[in-house]
């Protein structure tokens, strides 16, 4: 059975669908790659999911609910994890801070005022332990703001880890990351995914990143899911290799 699962799921933004009528399921221990052009809907699929955005018909269940008219962080305590777009780290705090924030967070309601004094030891080596995992141990004293591009998406992930999700939802992890970067979060991906009882949904631009970690591919195009199925037998079809010719079009065009 699906841990979360879209029926018919559309948003249309006047007279523009931008995603349209989707019906998908995605099941525990499986990566499923979410493909296509420029503007085909995947991101925006992403925040009808995650409720960044209000679908205008259609549904999400997860674990069996209808969530469809919960706000996103309710979504997220549930258990639905998404990358936090940039604007939603605390600039002005520590890249420790921001995670121990996080790791408070998950902990929330067993975490009271008057265990806070006790408990912030054992925040912080929690919080250090996300930032190993993504390689920002050395910058854990570092205010967010002053970060770099890619070590800011490394600090999404670790907030996302903090907040131990079954879903995890990335949204092109590594956009923006130098070569030497990339690895590091492919691998923390690929160790998720070792865990049978995790849920990944990427949506990814880079072939090459798609054939290395999805059991399976879903393709959008005009906002409409066109293919779902195994990668090799995806990446064949007439419709995925002219959307992935416009990918590799646009990857050029953008140098």
């Amino acid at each position: 059975m699906p841990i979360l699962e879209t029926r018919g799921l559309t948003i249309r933004f006047g007279g523009h669908i931008a995603v349209n009528a989707v019906s998908c399921g995605f099941e525990p221990g499986t990566l499923t790659a979410i493909v296509g052009p420029n503007g085909a809907g995947k991101t925006t699929f992403f925040n009808l999911v995650s409720g960044q955005l209000p679908a205008s018909d259609g549904q999400v269940i997860f674990k069996g609910e209808d969530i469809t008219a919960l706000p996103a962080n309710q979504r997220t305590r549930r258990g639905l994890g998404r990358a936090f777009q940039l604007t939603n780290l605390f600039p002005n705090l520590t890249v420790l801070e921001n995670v121990r924030l996080a790791v408070q967070a998950r902990m929330h309601p067993r975490v009271d005022l008057f265990s806070m004094a006790s408990r912030h030891r054992e925040l912080l080596d929690a919080a250090h332990g996300y930032l190993d995992r993504v390689a920002l141990g050395a910058r854990a004293k570092t205010r967010a703001s002053v970060l770099s591009h890619g070590d800011q998406r490394k600090l999404e992930v670790a907030l996302m880890l903090a907040l131990e999700p079954d879903v995890f939802m990335f949204d092109e992890p590594t956009a923006g990351m130098s070569v030497d970067e990339v690895p590091v979060i492919l691998d923390l991906i690929e160790t998720i995914k070792q865990d049978r009882s995790k849920t990944i949904l990427l949506v990814e631009h880079k072939m090459d990143v798609v054939r290395r970690l999805a059991d399976r591919i879903i393709v959008f195009v005009n906002g409409t899911l066109v293919a779902d199925g195994k990668p090799a037998e995806v990446v064949a079809l007439p419709v995925v290799q002219e959307a992935y010719l416009g990918i590799r079009r646009t990857e050029t065009a953008h140098g």
